[in-house]
């Protein structure tokens, strides 16, 4: 019952207002999506990490030659779709006969910790599906048409991250039942939630945050890069 891992590059990074696609981005001298993938290929629950890209990326991912055969667990890239959706369901197709469990990581999140990796792996083998999250730390409203219609108990609401994790048949229905619906979700377990299924949280780390904006950029590249140097290599390591 092997786990598998989808690192999802295809996004064009528009907002990131960078000249690169955003898994090309150099941070520490390495494109983006190389710290998710030494990540994932070092943590010992993942049996293999398999890059999802836009097609025209594809080469230049390959280009990247040296850097990519250090990284033990990887597979060959597959091209992704213009949507999330799409892509992982690129990813899926591609995915070995055997693996039963896929974990879904953002590539513009390179600083998840193996540990958190492993914690997220674990309860989606007990429960069927597993995300990382991390409680709000401000109140939060709903909005709509500029007018706060609802302020949801804070207790209760939790920033979703990724890896999310879960059975393979299971994430394969509920993006069926998406494409049947002409639904989009905004991440993986909203698709396997419209199914009526559980989806367990596990406590992440604050700093596992994404990559949107060229703030974000600048915060990663200092946690990356800057004093903490060693320990973050340890990161890398896991």
């Amino acid at each position: 019952m092997s786990v598998a891992a989808l690192v999802l590059a295809a996004g064009s990074g528009e907002r990131l207002g960078h000249h690169l696609p955003k898994a090309f981005v150099q941070i520490g001298g390495k494109p983006l999506v190389l710290y998710s993938l030494e990540t994932l290929a070092s943590v010992r629950e993942i049996d293999c990490v398999v890059p999802v890209l836009a097609v025209p990326d594809l080469d230049r991912f390959r280009a990247l030659g040296p850097a990519l055969a250090d990284i033990p667990k990887l597979a060959e890239p597959v091209a992704g779709g213009a949507r999330r959706q799409d892509s992982v369901r690129a990813g899926l197709a591609a995915l070995p006969a055997e693996v039963s469990w896929v974990a879904v990581h953002d590539a513009a999140r390179p600083l998840v910790r193996p540990q958190a990796v492993a914690r997220v792996v674990a309860a989606a083998r007990r429960d069927g599906a597993a995300i990382l999250a991390a409680p709000v730390a401000d109140t939060v409203k709903r909005v709509r048409e500029g007018r706060v219609i609802e302020t949801p108990d804070r207790a209760e609401c939790w920033a979703a991250q990724t890896p999310q994790v879960f059975r393979v048949d299971l994430l394969r229905e509920a993006l069926a039942k998406a494409d049947a619906e002409g639904r989009l979700a905004t991440d993986d377990a909203q698709l396997v939630e419209w199914l009526g299924v559980p989806v367990s949280v596990v406590a992440g780390d604050s700093d596992n945050r994404k990559v949107t904006y060229a703030e974000d950029l600048a915060a990663v590249e200092r946690a990356l890069c800057g004093a903490a140097q060693p320990a973050d290599g340890e990161r890398s390591r896991g």
